[in-house]
This record gives structure tokens, C-alpha cells and sequence, in this order.
């Protein structure tokens, strides 16, 4: 115990500046994330996806199995009673204990590669419409969050979701219902000792009573309900609220989604754009920055410079960091091959906690390309003169004197594109770069306000995409 404290004190050390981070201290490891397997709704098992990821010259894989795939619709006012269910494979349907131990057979089998556990969840949904007169619709169906790290069974029984089993910990909001339906009831049982009219009304009084009791359902796994329409960031703030309390991280996925619109089976699924949750949303860890959708929130002056402004003027307790997403579920030209979405991490060792610290901090950058090609962002840092302190993705330096801005760019693969660089500063494009790569860039910026807190990041496009995480700068 002492010497993890010891590491993370380091850790915490370098992190606020109390010594130097030097940016050649890291290497760089490159993993895989939001795989789908045999586990929920993808083509390959765990193993075959472990060893192709290993072939490819991947060592961190992230299986982020839906934790549950279920729908509910009831018919007032018994909707708990009669109802009809459709659920399709899951980490929870299959048993998360299950699901846990089949992930370390496989990590023992490839001690070489780091496997983490997780999952991908959709909170909530609400219903409009009727199934009777064929536009029932569920909202909102399909905003995702991914969840990182869950190691324990529990983790992901109790997740706070609709659907998601047998839960106690929001029976107190049930209370008060639950009261006058047991008075009722009890009123009944006591009609039940008459005679006549009086007798007839105490069964039918009882009877529904015990059935409304039923119906509320105390036990459920999220205090909301599909029923009353659009409950806003609340039900997304719990799940969030809730992985970060057992030590978890959690992403937004796929915010810009073009695919959450059409008809499944006999319902409608409407879950247009999402990117302002990425403002409504408190504590998360992340983002994906990059996938299969074209993506706009990381262009200068977007939603995600929105969020990264609030965190350096202090209303936002963290900044929130970009991450590729693969919705991996088959190694096909059409799906996506496997490794078309690295996020490439930065950590002085290979370890799972090293990973999942880097990826906390933003020590990470992500890329969307065509596996094997790929931007590699060798080095990005910042350092002023007079000073041996530098600064990568995720840190925070304090300087006396103007920036200097330190970029170089290589590539796997045969890289006959043009690239072009963008630094952007507080959410404004400050300067672009064009060539061939490889490339190397030491830039000065002249801007300076002693007090302030601002941050730098970069993009690159022509080349696949790659989007780095910010650096904080603090003027002394």
C-alpha cells in the first residue's frame, strides 16, 4: 500500500509542476477501444479479438460489452404488470460474473496485452406515441456513455439504468406511493368483513390496491421511468455520478451519431445529435473525439473548447479529454477494421494502472485512419526559456516567459499525403502547418497574461485525423 501511495504522489507530483515533466520520460502504447464481443451483440469472441488486436502491434484492449440491451412498453395503469419485453445479449443478461472471469482467462492466456474491463450503457429513453396506432417511439435510446474499469461483478449489477434488475437503493422515493396504496388496501381488507355492496367494494378496492403495490415497483434500478417523457441530463448524471463513486471513468460516445434515427422492428428509435451534453454534463472523463461519424465538437471554438474554457476559468472541477471509439464488432472493410481507432496512450510503464491513470489525466491522443496507416504524434510539449520543465497532454506548467510550442509528426505506412497542422489556443485557430511527413515544429507564442490559465491543443487532417489532448499553461 505504501509504495502505491509512493506512485501516486510521483504521479501527483509531476502532474501540478512540483517536478519536472519531461516528455521523453514516456513511450508511447497503443490500444483499442469500445470493442464489442460474443459477450453482447459482436461477431468475435474475446480471444479471437485479443490475438488479432496482439497481431496488429496493439497491447491495450478496452471491452466495452452493452451492460444491458432491453426495452420495455406497458399499458396504463398497470404498465409494470402488463407489459411486453425485449432484451438481446449482455454483460448482465449473461452474468457480469461471467463476463469478468472470461476476461481473465484471456489476460492470463496473453500476459502480454492489457485487457480492461467495461462496458456501454444507455441510461435512458422515453416513449411517445402508440404501438396501436404504429408510431410508438423510444427518445434518447441510443446516447451512450462508456464505462472503464469496472472490475467487480457489483460494478455493473447495480448500475443505475433502466431495466437493469433488483436495486434497494431508491425504494425511498416509492415510499410515499407505496403508503397510500397500502392504506387503501388495508381499508379494503377491512370492507372485506361487510356484507353486500360493502363486501364487493373491499374486494375490488384490495384487489387493486395490492396490484398498484406491484406496479410501483420499488425495487427497480433507476428512480426514472420510460413514461414521462424527456428527464434532461438528470438520468445521465446519475450513471455518470455513480461509475466515478466506485472509481470507474466514463465517455460520452458517439455525440454527433447520424444513425440514431429509423425504425427497429415494430417501434421508432429517435436519438438525433447529442453534443450539448458534453456542456450539461458534469464530471465525466471524456469524450469520443473520433470515430465513424464526421465530427465537429473538436473544431476551434466548438463544445469541447465550450468545456475546456469553463475548466480554465474554474467553473468545471476537470477538463474533459478526447478518445477514439471503435463500435468494433466485426474485422470487416464495411464495419471497420480492427485498429481503424487507436487511441495511442503516454505512460513510463506498461501497466493497467498506468493506462487508466494516463487515460484520467489525458495523457492520450486519438487517431481515425485506415489500419496500418497512422499519424504517430512522436512529441508534443511545451517549455519556455530558462527552464528544463516541459509539459505533455494532460499536464499543467506554470511559466515566467511566452510559450514555445514543440510538435514532431512521423507515420506508419507509406505517407505520400499532405498534413496539414492546426494549433489552437483558447478554442481560436493561432497557426497552421502543411507538408509531408515526417515533420518537426518549434513554435514561440508570443501571448502572455500573468494570472490567466489557457491551454493548447492540436489537430491533423490529410492524413487520417489525429486530435491530441490540451496542454495547460498558467502565467505566472
Amino acid at each position: 500500500m505504501c509504495l502505491k501511495k509512493l506512485v501516486f504522489l510521483i504521479h501527483a507530483f509531476v502532474l501540478f509542476g512540483f517536478f519536472p515533466a519531461m516528455a521523453d520520460e514516456y513511450f508511447q502504447v497503443g490500444g483499442l477501444i469500445d470493442l464489442r464481443t460474443t459477450y453482447s451483440d459482436g461477431k468475435l469472441d474475446l480471444d479471437s479479438i485479443v490475438l488479432l488486436a496482439r497481431t496488429r502491434g496493439f497491447e491495450v484492449v478496452f471491452i466495452n460489452d452493452h451492460d444491458r440491451l432491453a426495452m420495455e412498453y406497458g399499458i396504463f395503469p398497470l404498465r409494470n404488470i402488463l407489459k411486453k419485453r425485449v432484451e438481446l445479449n449482455s454483460i448482465n443478461k449473461g452474468g457480469a460474473e461471467r463476463f469478468l472471469d472470461g476476461i481473465r482467462k484471456i489476460q492470463d492466456k496473453y500476459p502480454d496485452i492489457i485487457i480492461i474491463p467495461g462496458s456501454e450503457t444507455a441510461p435512458y429513453y422515453y416513449w411517445s406515441g402508440s404501438y396501436f396506432k404504429d408510431n410508438l417511439t423510444a427518445h434518447n435510446h441510443e446516447r451512450r456513455i462508456l464505462s472503464v474499469g469496472l472490475e467487480r461483478p457489483e460494478d455493473y449489477m447495480d448500475l443505475p439504468m433502466l431495466h437493469n434488475g433488483f436495486c434497494t437503493r431508491y425504494v425511498k422515493n416509492f415510499l410515499p406511493m407505496l403508503l397510500v396504496f397500502l392504506i387503501t388496501f388495508v381499508l379494503g381488507l377491512l370492507l372485506l368483513g361487510q356484507k353486500g355492496f360493502f363486501r364487493i367494494c373491499g374486494i375490488l378496492i384490495s384487489s387493486a390496491s395490492f396490484l398498484l403495490m406491484i406496479n410501483t415497483n420499488p425495487f427497480r434500478s433507476s428512480p426514472f421511468d420510460q413514461y414521462h417523457g424527456d428527464q434532461g441530463i438528470a438520468p445521465y448524471q446519475l450513471l455518470i455520478d455513480y461509475v466515478e463513486s466506485i472509481g470507474g471513468l466514463t465517455f460520452w460516445n458517439y455525440p454527433e451519431t447520424k444513425s440514431g434515427i429509423r425504425r427497429m422492428g415494430s417501434v421508432f428509435v429517435n436519438t438525433p445529435p447529442y453534443p450539448e451534453v458534453l456542456e450539461q454534463s458534469r464530471d465525466y472523463t471524456g469524450f469520443a473525439a473520433l470515430y465513424g461519424d464526421n465530427i465537429t465538437v473538436t473544431d476551434p471554438g466548438n463544445i469541447w473548447d465550450s468545456v475546456l474554457l469553463e475548466y480554465c476559468e474554474g467553473r468545471r472541477s476537470r477538463p474533459a479529454w478526447g478518445i477514439s471509439t471503435a463500435d468494433f464488432h466485426d474485422d470487416t472493410e464495411s464495419a471497420g477494421r480492427l485498429g481503424d481507432f487507436p487511441t495511442m496512450f503516454f505512460v513510463r510503464e506498461k501497466t493497467k494502472r498506468e493506462i487508466l491513470f494516463a487515460m484520467r489525466e489525458g495523457k492520450m491522443y486519438a487517431y481515425q485512419g485506415k489500419y496500418p496507416q497512422q499519424i504517430i504524434l512522436d512529441e508534443f510539449y511545451i517549455f519556455s526559456a530558462g527552464s528544463e520543465a516541459r509539459a505533455i497532454s494532460g499536464d499543467e506548467i506554470v511559466l515566467r516567459k511566452n510559450p514555445k510550442i514543440h510538435i514532431s509528426l512521423s507515420s506508419k505506412g507509406h505517407a505520400q499525403n499532405r498534413v496539414e497542422i492546426r494549433l489552437i489556443r483558447l478554442g481560436k485557430l493561432i497557426k497552421s502547418f502543411s507538408g509531408f511527413l515526417p515533420m518537426e515544429i518549434d513554435f514561440e507564442d508570443k501571448y502572455s497574461k500573468p494570472g490567466q490559465k489557457i491551454y493548447y491543443r492540436i489537430d491533423v487532417r490529410g492524413y487520417g485525423k489525429l486530435v491530441s489532448n490540451p496542454i495547460f499553461v498558467i502565467f505566472r
